[in-house]
């Protein structure tokens, strides 16, 4: 009966353990994920891979909105000015870069 006891206490003792491990990792996933995925889009963000397709996709937009009649004009801007959004000018072409801060000053006239 005594050996069934220690059997028993040592079998709650370890899932006890192994609970407590999980609620920490748990907790240490919740604090460092966040941070870590930060961390990983900035890497993405600084690729060539992005930067050459981002400037690609406004380029193809900027030829596009060239293309384009009036009507056209102000929901191609609208897109084209939300993805430039958060991209860096300076990363852009002089100009790519120019059609963008055009579009920004103008953004209200095409409506």
């Amino acid at each position: 009966m005594k050996y069934i006891g220690i059997i028993f206490l040592s079998l709650v003792g370890t899932l006890a353990f192994i609970w407590i491990l999980q609620c920490s990792d748990f907790f240490l996933y919740k604090t460092f994920a966040p941070k870590y995925e930060a961390v990983r889009r900035q890497t993405f963000e600084q690729s060539k891979a992005y930067n050459q397709g981002m400037v690609q996709e406004l380029q193809n937009m900027q030829f596009q909105f060239i293309q384009a009649d009036k009507e056209h004009k102000a929901a191609l801007a609208s897109v084209i000015l939300h993805r430039a959004a958060d991209y860096d000018e300076s990363a852009m072409p002089p100009a790519l870069a120019e059609f963008v801060r055009g579009l920004r000053q103008s953004a209200g006239s095409y409506r």
